[in-house]
Formats: C-alpha cells, structure tokens, sequence
C-alpha cells in the first residue's frame, strides 16, 4: 500500500504531465467559492448551475474513509479509492475535474459518479458522449458533464465514455492495453 503522501506526489505527477501535454485548451484550476467539496470522496462536491441551483455530484469509492489531501483550496487528492486509482479533483471557474488516475491493471474500468439534481433539472444525453443538465420548464441548458477523455503515460488516447443507469453516470475506461499510469476526466461545468 502507497503512503497517502506519496500516493497524493504520483497522482499529482501523473495529471499533471498529461494536462500540460494536452495543451492550452483544458479549463485551469481556479479558486471557485459557489463549489463546495465533502471532506471524504464518498461525499463528493456540490457545484453551481447557470440558474443558481446546486447539483451533488457524488464519488462512488471502494474505501470509505478515503479523506481528501487538500493541496490547496482548489486542489484535493483522494488517494486510494478503489484499487489503483486515484482521484485529483480540481475546481474550475465554473465547476469542477474529477481527473481519475489509474496506476495499473488491477484498477476498476468503470467509475460511477451519483448526480443528484434539485427538482426541475433533467439530464439530457448528448450526441458528443457527455451529458447536459436541462432546466425542464425553460429547456435550457444549466450545466454540462462534458463527454469523458482518457490517456495514458505515452499521451496516447484511451477510449472512454459514460453510461447512464438511473442517477448514476458511469465512466468506463477500456485501459487493459495502456501504458500506465492512465489518467480520465470527467469534467461538469455550468
């Protein structure tokens, strides 16, 4: 079992490399006081939509007591959610990454995240894979779980997607062939 510090140093490690070679185009971590995270994974983060309503995102670990490392008030690690896998979750400007690192076979292919909607929010499958968050009266679009990507330590493209059972959204990362570690992100934004 990795030390909860050194497991934060590596997953920490691995996203970075793997944003810094995707390029300017991913959302920078900023500081965002309308997002509010649980102190454990299991309790996951609440986060804004363009309303004003608030939608729970939850975080379906392995280990329970998986407490977060707060690196900063933008950044949290869960080290050791489910076997092999880490969780850095980033806030953004207008929500939040739950960048999903995988540090080797024995990892799970499917991550499940509950989302809990305030009534009159519906989500609304979308052509690109991910998900809108609908406002049911008005049909706008409040919020988005932008289509899951993935990659791997050699920054080749792992295949990744999301499924949908009930409340809970899926990932499911097909990283059997992939050079570890892979690193996915789900990503919500409003």
């Amino acid at each position: 079992m990795r030390h909860a510090r050194d497991g934060a140093a590596a997953a920490m490690n691995a996203a970075s490399r793997i944003l810094v070679a995707r390029g300017k185009n991913e959302p920078q971590e900023l500081e965002n006081p309308d997002v509010a995270w649980g102190q454990r994974a299991r309790d996951g983060v609440w986060v804004p939509t363009r309303d004003g309503q608030r939608l729970h995102i939850g975080i379906d670990v392995a280990a329970s007591d998986t407490v977060a490392q707060v690196l900063r008030p933008s950044l949290r690690v869960f080290v050791g959610v489910d076997r092999d896998t880490d969780i850095v979750a980033q806030t953004t400007d207008n929500g939040v990454r739950l960048l999903t690192v995988i540090h080797g076979p024995e990892a799970p292919p499917e991550f499940r995240f509950a989302l809990s909607l305030p009534d009159g929010l519906a989500l609304e499958a979308m052509p690109s894979g991910g998900y809108d968050v609908v406002h049911l009266r008005y049909g706008a679009t409040v919020g988005r779980l932008y289509n899951p990507w993935a990659s791997d330590s050699m920054f080749r493209q792992v295949k990744a997607d999301y499924v949908m059972d009930g409340p809970v959204v899926t990932m499911r990362v097909q990283h059997a062939d992939a050079y570890y570690p892979v690193v996915a992100d789900p990503h919500y934004a409003r």
